[in-house]
């Protein structure tokens, strides 16, 4: 399967509920005004620590949007989606911009740790 590589954050973050992996900076929040199927969510401007998977379009409140679900990469919970692109003029600031449902995080206290001591060296191979 390879390695996990998981990026650190510093500062305020919100981070995946299940396994508490950083996925965003609070200064990349853009919006708390957004909806999923399961509650509220958030609209980020950039998330870090997420797969995602096969684009789809997705028939939303706001239009028809192409959207990819992202999971969490360590613990593979779908947290939410990306806007990969929006048919309505009035919806295109979404494209490249990320949802996670608020069900779904937790806000936390970034603070930068050695990830180091959670990669095995070649020699231990």
């Amino acid at each position: 399967m390879g390695r996990l590589f998981i990026q650190g954050l510093e500062g305020n973050c919100y981070s995946c509920k299940c396994c508490h992996t950083q996925l965003a900076l609070l200064s990349e929040l853009m919006s708390k005004e957004f909806h999923s199927r399961n509650g509220k969510a958030y609209l980020f401007n950039a998330v870090v620590n997420v797969l995602s998977g096969p684009k789809e379009d997705r028939l939303m409140t706001t239009g028809l949007h192409t959207v990819s679900d992202i999971t969490c990469t360590k613990c593979m919970q779908v947290l939410g989606w990306k806007y990969d692109a929006a048919r309505e003029n009035s919806q295109k600031y979404k494209v490249g911009k990320f949802i996670l449902e608020r069900g779904k995080i937790v806000e936390s206290q970034a603070q930068k740790l050695d990830y180091r001591m959670f990669l095995e060296s070649d020699d231990d191979m």
